[in-house]
């Protein structure tokens, strides 16, 4: 390593084991151009990416922020990480990144629904291809290839060398421990990330810069409503608890917030909530666990809400809507009281595919499910999406909107957000609503024992 650059020898280090100096495969790139840049003498041995010549079968025409993403993406040096709503158009970005970096390709994606959409995308868009998958019971050895993110990590040392070009769609989920495997070995000196919101609860969004780039390109969606999304506006309706409901919220909570002040527990942390589930395991933790949930439940299974639904509904009577809770308990109970049909992660994959593919055809006109169907999943007709319930994450409503924004003619998509007054439900909606704050209608409160029959 005498002769070797500093910048160079800093990225190795020495396995005593194998009498070598090794390098993370990530470091490829970067090790090349400095030996490059010295006109150092070197031997590569190690890549194995493949050259191709990828033709759309199709005519292309872009939308404007479509060709400004690819511009600046390749002015990164053709690494980093593009943000853009649901609908926007991410995977043809991606296939115009491969079509102008002509070289082996394996594209991540987090869900077997993704996989087959990216599968069959790909084989429309470059009909000559050779396109393969990796996950699902598929094992395809092919120059351009989709996998799920767990499968590409169980083979991330099989796949290193293979690919000179790494798409991750849904990038937020590289950082994982399990994960990131797939960035860190692989050589692939050309990175795309894909993703609606890079921000994760664990903060490890800052990883994206090392494992795939920086963000490069960034819109949200009032920045293409009306053009390449469909026009939209938010709705959020108060619920209030009925005195009944409401007594029993307040006793319930606090129940639960002497025990975390006994405890000296804050539960405005990630840190504050493992110690209360740590806490869960004693007779005490368990009582103010189950009290906490109780009043969790209370907040977002209010009879109030069902009613607002129901006017909802009413109101918007065939159209395709989408109703999105943050629990399956209200989520049966939404599916029996009003005949909708369901999906959950309980849901059987054939049934989930032919329930979908009602809702697509119009035989089914409303959908209640759960988290399942926060990515992943391709329902251009739907128009209306209604949030009973959900979690804190800014990513979560943005997914959620994201189902109801592809463009159709003289298309119009509702959000309706109905939330619990008085309740910690009010945080949470804030929290996840964060920036979506501005253009929002502030909707009418509901008292859930006036509310109309």
């Amino acid at each position: 390593m005498s002769d070797v650059p500093d910048v160079v020898r800093s990225l190795f280090t020495w396995d005593a084991r194998g009498q070598v100096y090794r390098a993370p495969g990530r470091a490829y790139r970067e090790i090349s151009e400095v030996l490059r840049a010295h006109a150092a003498p070197y031997r590569d041995e190690a890549a194995a990416f493949q050259k191709l010549d990828l033709t759309f079968g199709r005519d292309v025409t872009p939308y404007p922020h479509q060709t400004e993403a690819l511009t600046a993406w390749k002015r990164a040096g053709r690494q980093g990480v593009i943000v853009l709503p649901t609908g926007a158009g991410k995977t043809l970005v991606a296939q115009l990144a491969m079509r102008d970096t002509p070289r082996s390709t394996l594209i991540c994606v987090p869900t077997l629904d993704l996989l087959h959409q990216w599968y069959a995308g790909l084989l429309a868009a470059f009909p000559d291809a050779s396109v393969g998958l990796l996950g699902g019971g598929s094992h395809d050895e092919t120059p351009v290839l989709v996998s799920t993110y767990d499968s590409a990590a169980i083979h991330a040392e099989r796949l290193a060398d293979r690919y000179g070009l790494i798409v991750f769609d849904e990038a937020h989920h590289l950082p994982s421990d399990f994960t990131r495997a797939i960035a860190e070995m692989s050589l692939a000196p050309y990175r795309l990330g894909l993703t609606a919101t890079p921000a994760r609860s664990d903060g490890r969004e800052a990883d994206l810069d090392t494992l795939i780039g920086s963000v490069v390109y960034r819109r949200r969606p009032e920045d293409l409503r009306g053009g390449a999304l469909a026009d939209y506006r938010e709705v959020q309706i108060l619920v209030r608890l009925s005195p009944a409901e409401r007594q029993q919220y307040d006793e319930l909570i606090a129940f639960r917030n002497r025990f975390l002040f006994k405890m000296s527990i804050q539960l405005g942390s990630l840190d504050g909530w493992q110690q209360f589930l740590r806490s869960s395991g004693t007779p005490d933790g368990r009582r103010a666990m189950l009290a906490h949930r109780q009043a969790k439940s209370l907040a977002y299974g209010t009879d109030g809400k069902l009613r607002v639904l129901e006017e909802i509904l009413a109101n918007h009577a065939g159209e395709r809507t989408l109703i999105f809770t943050d629990d399956n308990a209200t989520v049966y109970r939404v599916s029996r009281e009003f005949l909708i049909p369901s999906i959950t992660h309980q849901t059987p994959v054939k049934e989930r595919h032919a329930v979908l593919e009602r809702f697509r055809s119009g035989a089914y006109q409303v959908l209640v499910t759960s988290r399942v169907l926060n990515e992943g999943v391709d329902v251009p007709e739907a128009s209306v999406a209604v949030i009973l319930s959900g979690t804190a994450t800014e990513r979560e409503q943005t997914q959620r909107l994201g189902r109801i924004l592809r463009r159709a003619r003289g298309k119009k998509a509702t959000l309706y957000e109905v939330v619990t007054e008085g309740t910690s439900e009010e945080r949470v909606s804030q929290q996840r609503r964060g920036q979506w704050t501005p253009g929002s209608q502030a909707g009418p409160v509901w008292e859930s024992v006036n509310a109309p029959d």
